[in-house]
């Protein structure tokens, strides 16, 4: 649904594009995502066939910001934890290794990511730091002869149980200073376990991983990544595709309420003709077309190079918030059945719930647009 025609700013051939990837997804993903999250199960078939389409190298495809954003929807549409996957594939991997990454580093893996064909995960919040990561660093980093050696724990590392390598932040033991480092998963003293019994995005493989004196050649250092505000600059972005997957999420409530309001029989009638029926449906579109409105306008500033944290954090906090406004009206709407994974919605309500909280929580990233309007930071 579309009733402001975002869309439409679309050129021809980036609207077949987004065609494309809406037909894939909706009639080869959709549906049979629910038994893979109904068993916490990374569905490496479903994967494959969203890099038949190129989706492993979307942050590389030379397209508009609007098309990227608007494909980052349309997954979430189908399945929302397999954009978080797709989505920190590409926005926090491969655009981490393609930004910040040695000429040798992008040659060996960068192909392969592009592909499907390796995994990677990007490992920052730690076991006792979440939101005060930027100054709550332990994890920790020194130099020996001709390696580094780390030593820590990372939590919640999306696609850690099986990823190829971990792109690492870490600090430096004597300088203090915060840097990146790619750890392959084969290496001693790296462990990687699953975080179970998640409610929400349990297609993705979240992890708990121990750095137990690892070590690693000096070449796996990223240069380019030398202090926070480098890590900062790729949250910014992936805030803002955090955006696009509310986004995904409300199209997806949307278009299984509408079609479930059209079908269900109650008092002789379907429940579409009741008036608190289409009042939900109404604010629930309502929602989905601000939000998208929003984020037509985030992918402008993003296409002029204009994109601050205080938007980013904006749109993530505002987007998500509906989202889960949304979210819940679709379960009430759908009464009993909204709250089995068969019937999508209570699948969606509680996939929303992560996104109101990874990526920088609501808090936090409302606490950032209040320091930008006022000039005074509320954090502790």
């Amino acid at each position: 649904m579309d009733l402001l025609g975002v869309t439409q700013q679309l050129s021809d051939r980036e609207h077949e594009r987004l065609l494309e990837v809406r037909e894939l997804v909706q009639n080869k993903i959709r549906k049979q995502s629910i038994e893979y999250w109904n068993r916490e199960e990374f569905p490496v078939q479903l994967v494959k066939l969203l890099a038949q389409q190129g989706l492993a190298g979307l942050q590389l495809e030379s397209c508009s910001h609007l098309l990227r954003g608007l494909i980052h929807a349309e997954i979430a549409r189908a399945d929302i934890s397999l954009s978080s996957a797709v989505g920190i594939h590409n926005e926090l991997v491969v655009g981490m290794l393609d930004e910040l990454g040695s000429e040798e580093q992008r040659a060996q893996w960068l192909p392969k990511l592009t592909a499907f064909e390796a995994f990677g995960a990007f490992a920052l919040t730690e076991p006792e730091h979440g939101s005060d990561i930027a100054g709550g660093v332990q994890c920790s980093v020194k130099r020996d002869g001709d390696e580094y050696v780390i030593s820590g724990a990372k939590r919640w590392i999306g696609m850690g149980t099986f990823s190829d390598f971990t792109l690492l932040w870490a600090k430096d033991a004597e300088s203090g200073e915060l840097g990146a480092y790619l750890v392959e998963s084969d290496r001693p003293g790296y462990c990687a376990t699953k975080i179970e019994h998640k409610i929400g995005l349990r297609i993705m493989q979240n992890a708990d991983i121990t750095f137990d004196q690892v070590r690693i050649p000096l070449a796996n250092k990223l240069p380019g990544a030398s202090c926070f505000s480098s890590a900062n600059g790729l949250l910014m972005q992936s805030r803002a595709w955090v955006g696009w997957q509310a986004v995904g999420a409300m199209m997806a409530t949307f278009d299984i309420c509408k079609a479930y309001a059209l079908e269900r029989q109650q008092f002789g009638q379907p429940i579409a003709s009741f008036q608190l029926i289409q009042q939900s449906l109404a604010q629930i579109a309502g929602n989905l077309s601000l939000c998208l409105s929003m984020m037509s306008d985030i992918a402008r500033k993003q296409e002029r190079g204009d994109l601050q944290m205080v938007d980013a954090a904006m749109a993530k906090s505002t987007a998500t918030r509906l989202a889960r406004e949304s979210a819940s009206l679709g379960r009430a709407l759908m009464g009993g059945n909204g709250v089995v994974s068969d019937f999508e919605m209570g699948k969606v309500f509680c996939d929303v719930e992560i996104l109101h909280t990874y990526e920088g929580t609501y808090e936090i990233n409302s606490l950032i647009v209040g320091r930008a309007l006022t000039g005074v930071s509320a954090f502790v």
